[in-house]
């Protein structure tokens, strides 16, 4: 049975769950070198210099040649190594950022050659909870890297990433909490139908800063890139890596970035939902979804430009003293409105 487009239930052929987990590999690598290049143009135009400008026209054959070269490098390991959890390592995080990738929705159901169509992966009726999940199955993939490399400044990388791990995603968690109680659901495309009055990123403000923030250590970028710091731990959990296994910490990095986008996206800035009331064609969902997380990611690759990495101590002090509060106070304050507007 195929209930009408746009009603919770609708069955998608076989057929059609194949040729989307297809689709949604082939748009992560295409998404990933999009943004390796954008990255460093911008780095460059921050810094006053030119980026990649030689290979391919205007520099953006260049993810492709640093690709290229990363995997026809012979792969090594330590000597001092456990050798199947260091070649598993980096495959949890390529896997698990595909795996959180899926639930982002690029739109709503639409019918493509007279077949009901979601226009993302898979809609679960726990897609916040979902998402956690594969990040703490991610956290395995630096874990292990750093272990089982047997170094020591792999080691202490992969111990603060354990450290890191507790003292913001409970804050991350919480900042999705508002936003659940305020949409009465836990399917993300139900979440961006509640934004149809509002986007909100206005009425849960303080929730969305308090999630950007945790993202950035959830993704480890500066300022809280402290489980790869160079000037104290070389390389940090990757510090023995290189050639195509390096390539698979570097892929997944980017691509969480582009799912915390994604995430932020649907969550806070209304998914494919247009401003002031504008209903463009279906197709255009993907398109306006796109723009938004490319937004959130020029803002990822501009915080990289403009702040020094944090010490150890403060981000631990920040994830702990500020953060947490905060987002527990604004989930009282979201619960309470809520009961009380109802």
């Amino acid at each position: 049975m195929i209930l009408p487009l746009g009603v919770v239930g609708y069955y998608e052929a076989w057929w059609v769950q194949i040729v989307k987990g297809i689709v949604i590999f082939a748009v992560a690598l295409q998404l990933v070198p999009i943004v390796l290049i954008a990255e460093r143009k911008v780095l460059g135009r921050f810094q006053s210099r030119y980026g990649p400008n030689r290979v391919g026209p205007f520099g953006f054959l260049q993810p492709m040649a640093d690709i290229l070269k990363l995997l026809t490098k012979e792969q090594f390991r330590p000597r001092t190594s456990a050798g199947v959890m260091f070649a598993i390592a980096p495959a949890i995080s390529i896997l698990t950022a595909v795996a959180a990738f899926a639930i982002i929705p690029f739109g709503n159901v639409q019918n493509i050659f007279g077949e009901p169509v979601g226009l993302y992966g898979v809609d679960v009726s726990i897609g916040p909870l979902y998402l956690f999940a594969f990040g703490a199955i991610a956290f395995y993939g630096v874990m292990l890297g750093g272990w089982s490399s047997g170094s020591k400044y792999s080691f202490l990388g992969a111990m603060r990433a354990a450290a890191q791990l507790i003292s913001y995603e409970v804050s991350q968690g919480l900042a999705l909490v508002g936003v659940i109680i305020t949409a009465q659901t836990l399917s993300l495309t139900g979440i961006v139908h509640a934004q149809g009055g509002m986007w909100y990123f206005i009425p849960q403000f303080a929730g969305f800063l308090i999630f950007l923030v945790a993202s950035f250590a959830e993704t480890n970028r500066t300022p809280f890139d402290l489980t790869e710091a160079d000037a104290e731990l070389v390389g940090g959990y990757n510090t023995e890596y290189g050639g195509g296994r390096f390539a698979s910490y570097y892929f997944a990095e980017y691509l969480n970035v582009i799912v915390v986008s994604g995430i932020v996206t649907t969550v806070f800035l209304g998914g494919w939902l247009m401003p002031f009331g504008i209903h463009p064609p279906g197709w255009v969902d993907p398109f306006v979804v796109l723009v938004k997380m490319a937004i959130i990611t020029f803002f990822f690759i501009w915080v990289r430009a403009t702040l020094p990495r944090l010490r150890y101590d403060q981000l631990m002090s920040f994830g702990w003293k500020v953060l947490l509060p905060l987002a527990t106070l604004n989930t009282l304050v979201t619960a309470i409105v809520v009961v009380v507007t109802h």
